[in-house]
């Protein structure tokens, strides 16, 4: 069985979640939301998983 991992930018991590920026990163310092993956020098991303499980979390 394949398992297939998709990588969330922040723009979408913001439109899924209803934080600002400034919310997600505060919340990333506080260690109270999942941490970004570097994918690239300049480029971050979140596994979408991680982000739906924190979801998941908050309606529990």
């Amino acid at each position: 069985m394949e398992v297939v991992m998709k990588l969330l930018r922040r723009k979408q991590v913001e439109q899924i979640t209803g934080l600002s920026r400034s919310s997600i990163y505060a919340m990333i310092a506080e260690g109270r939301f999942p941490k970004q993956h570097r994918i690239g020098q300049r480029a971050v991303a979140w596994l979408e998983s991680d982000i739906n499980d924190w979801i998941a979390a908050r309606i529990q």
